[in-house]
């Protein structure tokens, strides 16, 4: 569908350039200037939601609850290894 912008953007330049009207040529090459920005968004767009993550692959609150409590009981265990090896060294 972006496409079908860019090539009427093209259409409408080209009929700006090839008319003797001048009121009909600045119709024209602003059709095309509003074709080619549509066109432009909607590439943008395209490419936004190819990228945008799929809502079922989120992390539910129950999964994130116990993923900080794993996090915290290895910073636990580290912070306990750590005051162990000072009490050895001293």
């Amino acid at each position: 569908m972006p496409w079908l912008f860019l090539l009427l953007a093209i259409a409408a330049f080209a009929i700006s350039m090839s008319t003797t009207s001048m009121a009909l040529a600045v119709v024209c090459v602003l059709a095309a200037l509003v074709f080619l920005a549509i066109w432009v968004l909607s590439l943008l767009a395209q490419r936004v939601g190819t990228r945008s993550r799929d809502d079922t692959m989120m992390i539910d609150p129950q999964e994130l609850r116990r993923l900080r409590e794993e996090a915290e009981a290895r910073r636990a265990a580290a912070a306990a290894a750590t005051l162990g090896d000072r009490d050895v060294a001293r």
